[in-house]
């Protein structure tokens, strides 16, 4: 069953002994995230921070922090199943006669039922402020590294549509607090929302924005996830969750949000109106470069009367992200290999924080072939960010990074098995010469032969006889080892 709302969430964790509570009062400025760091890099629980300092609502952090609790969060129990799920409904094809079509009404009828819909009313406009009522004060909006430039909110659900054609984006962009009704909106130029913003900007009229804060879970991630353009992602965690997501009206805007949001944040970005933006302690582990963005006017902010604050903090992985990057790297993995048959698996370690690596096994069968995956694997989406692509055989696991690094120290002569190109890199990429654009590396680190040029014998890798290995294994329980 889908969850109706975050607490409903919360509930399930609770019971499964994946939420702690904290009652100590700790501080929205740094105390809180001090403490969710430790837990984080411990893989500990969900932290529900009941009573923060001077603050009106609790505090949530940690909520996606480990494996069993994203599947929880997608309400599955392998990643790759679900992946495989994704992967069948988009492969549908129209049917041929009367059987195929007979065939796949069960697949129809599943999907019948994950449309949003739009009702009347909902828990997240249980409070309504509006104009000089409007204090994003109220928040206890977490600063969770002494160099940042303020209070971030780092788990919005922000929303916008297309002004030419009304098409809905919804995606993730940190929010800098300035003042009581304004924030910065930390918008990536190759993103959705940057996209509405430039149109908004050739046609000088206002741009309406919905920011969703803690929806139920499947919705937060879909605003993460790289979907394509032409897929909506409220359709998209509808089918996460297998049930729609109710949306309700903005009071100030004409945008629909999810009913059962926590806190809702309406309002409009100016065109042409930037303002500077950071520093901000990002999932790097550096400080990301302070710039100019644009500008939140915040209009009207709704909430429930019993709301909780989400927060994600970010740093050094491994953090919450790690794993919400883990999840997307299995459920689109699918995808990748339907384009790219020849992939046998793919990792993004989380030492690369999603765009530095990505190690991928193919079932190589000609001279260059390691190459064509790597330019395709940079011409997938988000993929482009990728920094150094390592390709492996297929029998090399790519979860394991020790490994991994053996068949890269091992089986690479770096002037014949390294490809240098140029081209987009992530805006939070610190060692670019350029912003967003600079150099990336494809090494190849399968096993060479004479079609590759390494006209020398290669050796044979370590491996114990499948007999003695039998005969150790029988024998193991009496070795007191």
């Amino acid at each position: 069953m889908a969850y109706k709302d975050l607490q409903d969430f919360l509930k399930l964790l609770e019971k499964k002994g994946e939420l702690k509570r904290i009652a100590a009062p700790l501080a929205p400025y740094l105390e809180i995230a001090e403490v969710t760091d430790r837990v984080s890099k411990a893989v500990g629980p969900a932290l529900l921070f009941e009573k923060p300092k001077d603050a009106r609502f609790p505090v949530l952090t940690n909520m996606y922090g480990s494996y069993p609790r994203m599947h929880l969060a997608l309400e599955c129990d392998d990643l790759d199943a679900l992946g495989r799920r994704i992967d069948a409904v988009l492969e549908m094809e129209k049917p041929e006669g009367l059987i195929d079509k007979l065939k796949l009404l069960p697949k129809l009828a599943k999907m019948a039922g994950i449309f949003p819909k739009t009702v009347s009313t909902g828990r997240c406009q249980d409070v309504v402020l509006t104009g000089d009522a409007v204090d994003l004060s109220i928040l206890p909006v977490l600063t969770t590294w002494p160099g940042d430039a303020g209070p971030f909110i780092t788990l919005p659900v922000v929303i916008t549509k297309d002004p030419v054609t009304g098409k809905r984006n919804v995606g993730m962009y940190r929010m800098q607090v300035y003042d009581k009704n304004t924030t910065g909106m930390h918008w990536h130029r190759h993103k959705g929302g940057a996209h509405h913003h430039a149109l908004s900007k050739k046609s000088g009229e206002r741009l309406p924005v919905a920011v969703a804060l803690g929806p139920d879970p499947a919705c937060t991630y879909a605003a993460t996830a790289p979907l394509p353009d032409d897929i909506d992602e409220f359709l998209f965690a509808g089918f996460l969750r297998q049930a729609p997501v109710e949306l309700v009206r903005c009071k100030t805007v004409d945008l629909e949000v999810p009913a059962s949001s926590q806190f809702v944040l309406e309002g409009y970005v100016e065109p042409g109106e930037l303002r500077w933006e950071g520093p901000f302690g990002d999932h790097t582990g550096y400080y990301s470069l302070a710039d100019d963005y644009p500008v939140f006017h915040v209009t009207a902010l709704t909430h429930r009367s019993d709301a909780i604050y989400p927060a994600t903090l970010v740093g050094p992985p491994p953090m919450e992200d790690s794993y919400i990057g883990k999840a997307t790297e299995r459920l689109f993995l699918p995808l990748i290999k339907k384009q790219l048959p020849e992939v046998v698996d793919m990792s993004l370690p989380l030492e690369g924080v999603f765009h530095n690596f990505c190690f991928v096994s193919i079932d190589k069968r000609y001279p260059g072939h390691t190459r064509k995956i790597m330019y395709a694997i940079w011409g997938l989406g988000q993929m482009m960010f990728t920094k150094f692509i390592v390709v492996v055989d297929a029998n090399v696991n790519v979860h394991n990074t020790a490994e991994v690094l053996w068949r890269l120290g091992n089986n690479v002569d770096p002037r014949r098995d390294v490809v240098i190109v140029d081209g987009p890199l992530d805006v939070l990429d610190h060692a670019a010469p350029l912003p967003c654009y600079g150099g990336k590396m494809g090494i190849d680190a399968t096993k060479k032969g004479p079609e590759d040029g390494h006209m020398r014998d290669w050796p044979d890798s370590l491996t114990m006889s499948a007999d003695v290995k039998a005969r150790i294994d029988a024998l193991w329980g009496e070795l007191g080892l």
